[in-house]
């Protein structure tokens, strides 16, 4: 199986862009490193480049998967006057293979999976000195990302399969299932962790400023462990997310926004945060779905995450009465992970085998609302009813919403507002993703 000479082309030129041009946090210039200088022997002077430019490629067409992943879970719909087909094929899921929302995301993702496998074949060639801790704290955040960035891949796909083993461009691994494709993820978040425990007390890099509070091997191992709660909590896994958890930086008391973070800046090269539109314009806009306040329990401070219109705005009878508000500048960060995530898959984990614990979870995030504690029943379709809910509102717009309708089987009851719209359960793999 091959991608297409097309596509492979496309991510070598991305590739290339990012190891040679990129700045990230203020504007510090990371030319210098070619892909061909890092593959063939990894320098330590070219390491902070190389690091720094999968960090920043990470951060490419990011607004496409979530703004396609946001629309399918009717969180907010984008209204934008360059290309209708925001409104037109992906609220109505008829999707089509071949254009920017089947395949820029899935080219972005695999393209830092290139430049992750290209740093890490330069490591094995390398010809400077690394220290054996060194080399597994390398190994360690690589891989870490790297499995981001499949399960990326793997939240859109589902079941129409995707590729692990991309090591070899001219030998492409198979496309497996969704399921095979979980444990792969997870396998190599429990083989980063494995370097992370012996790559000693610092990397021989630093990381962006979104990194802050896990930029040495034993705190980014917190990382590393609540990413694999995410990936064993979709395999329905519950006692490994409960151990993974464990040894992640949960804080059922701790702020909900300490994680991890892409971050953005005006600098340079660098990038704005492309999912920050200002209020009430009228060419270029995401707008809440209606049942998002509708739906929200009184007093909800999570509601601000959207701000009321001066006038409400429509398209082909679609109509948006909240500006998304999550991003207050164009060089806020957004997450990748945070504690408030982890907290609520805590209590998924719990709501069948210790429903009491369940509660003290929900609870922790519904008094943080400024919500009273709950008082359901203490059912697990009570307590998963509840769970989704709070994920609904505290992860409002951060790309999950779709995807745990779907591993709950419940994407029938998200809202459709035109007879012509539906929810589809996957993405298309592109047309050019040639399949023997």
């Amino acid at each position: 199986m091959k991608i297409s000479k097309k596509y492979y082309i496309i991510l070598l030129a991305i590739s290339v862009t990012v190891f040679t041009s990129c700045e990230l946090d203020g504007g510090e210039s990371l030319n210098g490193a070619s892909t061909n200088s890092i593959s063939d022997d990894l320098s330590r002077g070219e390491l902070p480049s190389a690091v720094a430019g999968v960090l920043s490629a990470m951060r490419t067409r990011l607004d496409n998967q979530v703004d396609v992943q946001s629309i399918f879970g009717r969180e907010y719909y984008y209204f934008t006057s360059s290309d209708p087909r925001f409104e037109g094929d992906v609220v109505a899921g008829n999707l089509d293979n071949n254009t920017f929302y089947t395949t820029s995301p899935y080219l972005s993702r695999y393209a830092v999976i290139k430049d992750i496998n290209l740093t890490l074949q330069g490591l094995e060639n390398t010809t400077d000195i690394f220290s054996d801790e060194e080399v597994a704290g390398i190994k360690g955040v690589l891989n870490t990302l790297k499995a981001h960035e499949l399960l990326m891949v793997s939240n859109n796909q589902y079941t129409n399969g995707m590729r692990i083993d991309t090591s070899d461009p001219d030998n492409l691994g198979p496309f497996v299932t969704y399921e095979d494709a979980l444990i792969a993820i997870s396998d190599l978040l429990s083989t980063a962790a494995i370097d992370l425990v012996n790559a000693g007390g610092s990397f021989a890099f630093d990381l962006t400023t979104g990194y802050s509070g896990f930029n040495t091997p034993s705190d980014f191992l917190k990382f590393n462990k609540g990413l694999n709660a995410r990936v064993e909590s979709y395999r329905g896994n519950y006692t490994s997310v409960l151990s993974l958890l464990d040894d992640s930086f949960m804080e059922m008391n701790g702020d909900f926004y300490d994680g991890v973070y892409h971050t953005f800046s005006l600098s340079g090269a660098d990038t704005p945060n492309p999912l920050y539109l200002a209020l009430n314009q009228t060419s270029n806009v995401r707008v809440s779905h209606s049942s998002f306040v509708d739906d929200a329990l009184p007093l909800d401070s999570r509601v601000d995450k959207v701000v009321l219109r001066n006038d409400p705005i429509e398209a082909t009878g679609l109509v948006g009465e909240y500006d998304v508000f999550i991003y207050q500048s164009n060089v806020d960060m957004v997450p990748i992970m945070r504690n408030e995530e982890l907290v609520l898959l805590y209590a998924e984990a719990n709501m069948v085998s210790n429903p009491s614990e369940a509660v003290m979870a929900i609870n922790a995030i519904r008094n943080e609302a400024g919500l009273g504690s709950y008082s359901g029943a203490l059912t697990p379709q009570a307590l998963e009813d509840e769970i989704l809910f709070q994920r609904r509102y505290s992860l409002f717009g951060e790309g999950h919403r779709w995807v745990d309708m779907r591993r709950f089987d419940r994407l029938d009851e998200l809202p459709n507002d035109r007879t012509t719209d539906s929810v589809p359960i996957a993405v298309p793999i592109p047309a050019n993703e040639n399949q023997q």
